[in-house]
């Protein structure tokens, strides 16, 4: 007999061999058919898989990320299968579960391609062999064995794949005649994914390096319910039109152009004075944080990331070293500003009562994205981070660290994200190799991060393997009016680049002793906040940071140097607007600056020129009557106030 523990901490005894799905069943019918994996001692087993030995475990349902990842890549399966049915002789990559969804990476042959042309046939195909409810198999395979399989069938890909694992951990997954090198876990059979829509088809170079060969990846959603993917598909076109692609080019915020390179944008005037409006934001409250402000070069000397492990991380990711005429001599394009700023630290002596020391910069890095994942302002090559790194004694760490959180807290009241979850990102403890520093500094992190979070009554998840390679972190994930997460806020503690750069303080004992470092970014990138900010707000700013807070519309060219008179008297108010002078119609002035998000229009005849008035309309209220300059300008002022005093209660 082996002892069960569940999440309430109460305990059972079953056989040895038990599943999860047999300890669903003899809990409850109604569990049994909702669950999807089982969470066995922090992994996650497929419902099938024996348990051997005493363990806690937790059942997975649509609702957990853990279900939907093992519903997702079993759905990646089911798709490999109609694949293989319908194109004899394709060649597989990699099939993992996303965000949401999953895809799969195929060499289809020299001589064959598949289109979105052919996406329903490949749907009708998953759908038959769901409908036979072929059960997932798990096999654990010998490496040698493995290797021999995929030989004989010439997939270099997954032979590849097997050459990076270890003999002992290798298990392959069988439904039908269909069979994928995986390690799991997936669904007990092919009838729990009732409903799925493959959605795109784009290119992907094999293991993401441009030197190899580019596979067709096939993008897809699936469903336990019908219903559900109705659900998603809706909101997926509302997520086209809130494409911030779409309104950033509709009101003329950036652009891109292929002759200055792919993943640059280019700000355009209004994209510029938002950005602005932002970046004086955050200054300002940081100012009243005890931030100051540096500026450092967008290159540095390779040296200088090899010495903080970033060229080791990111050297593949960075544009090639740029060389000078003094031979030996390399310079990157800088993908990361914390190496500088430990420069600046360094640049005199400190002593413990000078710090805490928080400098802060909104600096441009550089990453050489592959062509195929850029998109928009979330996925560029190019991007400025509201970057800030506080160096500090071990004593005032966890005091910092709060206030950072307090600092997120503002912005995203500032900007109505109003749902979000917190989560304390780890390292990998089963692979410590990719992250730098000793396990005492990496301990004494994490505890001040889990310290904190409690300290603020944050409900925080964990995960392991998210930690940065020089630390673990607070990361802050957004959700948007379509329920869509993105991670924006993001503290990290570091221990390791102190050391790396030597800094010092001199403590009270006259001794010299190490500071501890935090890295924050609210905003993450400017870039990628301004893209999730577009698609959350559908482009309708607050009226405080919106570039163009109102238009004023003419009825006919007989009023046009009245309108010009409310434009100089709103613009010596510090309002932002300006005049649609067209000789259109009124209504169509009207829908088109509706379409432009502008907060308010003010509409001007010879009525309004006659009583030195406005008629004022609100974007998405009407019309809200007719107003003198002044009560027009003290009823936004007073909009404005409002909408700054919430951020600051």
């Amino acid at each position: 007999m082996i002892k069960i523990t569940f999440p309430d901490n109460s305990t059972r005894e079953y056989p040895k061999g038990i599943t999860g799905l047999e300890i669903a069943k003899s809990l409850s019918n109604s569990l049994a058919k909702e669950v999807l994996s089982v969470t066995v001692n922090d992994e996650v087993y497929d419902l099938t898989r024996p348990i051997n030995n005493d363990a806690s475990i937790k059942f997975n349902k649509w609702e957990d990320e853990e279900g939907m990842d093992t519903f997702w890549h079993s759905s990646a399966h089911l798709m490999a299968d109609a694949l293989e049915s319908l194109y004899p002789g394709i060649k597989l990559g990699i099939g993992p579960s996303i965000e949401n969804g999953f895809y799969y990476d195929v060499d289809p042959g020299d001589d064959r391609t598949i289109s979105e042309d052919d996406l329903p046939a490949i749907e009708k195909k998953m759908k038959e062999i769901a409908s036979q409810k072929k059960p997932y198999v798990r096999k654990e395979i010998p490496k040698k064995e493995a290797l021999d399989y995929y030989s004989d069938k010439g997939d270099e890909y997954k032979v590849e794949l097997l050459e990076d694992l270890e003999d002992g951990t290798i298990s392959f997954y069988t439904h039908g005649n269909f069979t994928d090198l995986c390690r799991g876990p997936h669904l007990p059979h092919t009838g729990y994914i009732k409903a799925f829509k493959l959605l795109n088809i784009a290119g992907a170079y094999w293991r993401g390096s441009e030197r190899n060969k580019q596979l067709t990846r096939i993008y897809g959603v699936s469903f336990p319910k019908q219903k559900l993917l109705e659900e998603h598909l809706l909101m997926l076109e509302k997520a086209k039109e809130r494409d911030h692609r779409k309104i950033g080019k509709e009101l003329e915020l950036f652009t891109f152009s292929q002759n200055v390179g792919s993943g640059l944008p280019l700000w355009l005037p209004k994209g510029a004075q938002l950005r602005e409006r932002l970046e004086n934001f955050l200054k300002q409250l940081q100012r009243e944080h005890g931030y100051e402000q540096v500026i450092t070069p967008h290159i540095g000397q390779k040296e200088l990331y090899i010495t903080s492990g970033h060229y080791a991380k990111y050297g593949e990711s960075s544009f090639k070293p740029i060389s000078t005429p003094t031979e030996g001599e390399e310079f990157l394009l800088k993908p990361m500003n914390c190496p500088h700023h430990c420069e600046i630290y360094k640049f005199k002596p400190r002593s413990y009562k000078d710090l805490p020391v928080r400098l802060a910069e909104f600096g441009t890095v550089y990453r050489y994205e592959q062509s195929g994942e850029l998109h928009g302002l979330t996925r560029v090559r190019g991007f400025t981070q509201d970057d800030a790194h506080i160096f500090c004694r071990p004593d005032q760490l966890k005091e910092e660290f709060i206030k950072v959180i307090d600092i997120i807290f503002i912005i995203f009241r500032a900007l109505a994200f109003k749902d979000f979850l917190v989560q304390i990102s780890l390292r990998d403890p089963g692979d410590k190799e990719k992250y730098i520093g000793s396990d005492e500094n990496w301990e004494k992190a994490e505890q001040a991060i889990v310290e904190a979070t409690k300290e603020k009554g944050l409900e925080a998840r964990v995960e392991y393997g998210e930690a940065a390679f020089y630390g673990p972190k607070l990361d802050f994930l957004v959700k948007d009016v379509l329920g869509r997460k993105w991670q924006l806020g993001t503290i990290q503690v570091d221990y390791n680049l102190p050391e790396r750069f030597d800094l010092e303080y001199t403590g009270s004992d006259n001794q010299k002793h190490r500071p501890v470092m935090i890295h924050r970014a609210p905003f993450g990138s400017m870039e990628r906040f301004v893209a999730i900010l577009t698609e959350h707000t559908a482009g309708k700013f607050p009226l405080w940071l919106t570039p163009d807070q109102v238009v004023i519309l003419p009825i006919s060219e007989k009023v046009h140097n009245y309108a010009e008179k409310v434009l100089n008297f709103l613009n010596n108010c510090d309002i932002r607007a300006l005049i649609d002078l067209r000789s259109e119609k009124i209504g169509k002035k009207i829908r088109d600056n509706e379409l432009k998000r502008i907060p308010y229009l003010l509409i001007v005849g010879e009525k309004e020129v006659e009583n030195n008035t406005v008629s004022v309309r609100k974007q998405g209220e009407g019309d809200k009557g007719s107003m003198n300059l002044e009560e027009f300008t003290n009823f936004v002022n007073k909009e404005i106030k409002n909408q700054l005093e919430s951020i600051k209660k």
